[in-house]
């Protein structure tokens, strides 16, 4: 849906099965990576809350690593309340406040993070998101990008204007259309689809798929420990370059 739509969800409530619940196994992993000298990823991993995030603090700005801090933070706090709606309604609040630390906190500095998320609810998983990070989800041996990258490259895509590599290659991928922090208005996007047991879903920030090859991050995700899964898919990137901090959750389905 293009941004939050929350009287879809409302509607979608009574189609969520908790009947035969999903349970979550996962396990993250992050690295400063070979060139910067500040961690500025930062991520929340918690299968007992069904909810997972990565965000990445802006390497072009000031003080990434508090904005990355800041998101991480606001995830923590998550408390379960007993609708779907009323759940992702506290997320935004809790990112949109998220935003505006960032933006009230130095006066003067843009402080920004991407920010991509995974909530469970019943057989379903939400993905909430603004920026570059991804989700990849792995099933039936096939690997899917969920989330739609914020970048003006994949504006001009959408548009026509550039072909799938030109996007890939082009100076504007690493433009932000949105983030947190950084833009007055925070614009969230949110995705949903229903779990199947076995499905391996990957959150990461842009430093892993931007030196991991995509054949690469199939491969390993079918590493069968999830801890040894997300530190080869970190290592796979040190190993091609490291150019950014690399982080990544996986989780699967049961």
């Amino acid at each position: 849906m293009a941004y939050i739509d929350f009287q879809q969800l409302i509607d979608l409530e009574s189609q969520i099965s908790f009947d035969s619940p999903i349970t979550w196994k996962s396990a993250g992993h992050s690295h400063v990576g070979k060139v910067r000298k500040v961690n500025e990823d930062a991520f929340y991993n918690s299968s007992e809350q069904g909810l997972w995030a990565v965000a990445d603090g802006m390497g072009g700005f000031a003080r990434g690593d508090y904005a990355s801090g800041v998101v991480a933070e606001a995830f923590a706090h998550f408390s379960r309340a007993n609708s779907l709606a009323e759940n992702i309604r506290d997320l935004e609040i809790r990112l949109r406040a998220a935003h505006s630390s960032c933006r009230d906190s130095f006066s003067g500095e843009k402080v920004g993070s991407t920010v991509v998320s995974l909530l469970s609810y019943g057989n379903y998983g939400f993905f909430l998101w603004a920026g570059d990070s991804r989700v990849y989800r792995l099933r039936d041996d096939h690997l899917k990008q969920i989330t739609t990258d914020h970048t003006v490259a994949q504006e001009r895509y959408a548009r026509g204007e550039l072909s799938a590599v030109q996007a890939i290659m082009h100076p504007s991928a690493n433009v932000l259309t949105r983030a947190i922090g950084v833009h007055q208005t925070l614009n969230l996007d949110l995705e949903y689809e229903v779990v199947k047991p076995g499905d391996r879903y990957l959150l990461c920030s842009d430093g892993l798929y931007n030196d991991l090859p995509r054949i690469d991050i199939h491969e390993r995700l079918e590493l069968d420990d999830l801890q040894e899964t997300a530190e080869s898919l970190v290592a796979g990137a040190l190993d091609r370059g490291g150019r950014d901090n690399i982080s990544a959750i996986v989780l699967e389905a049961q």
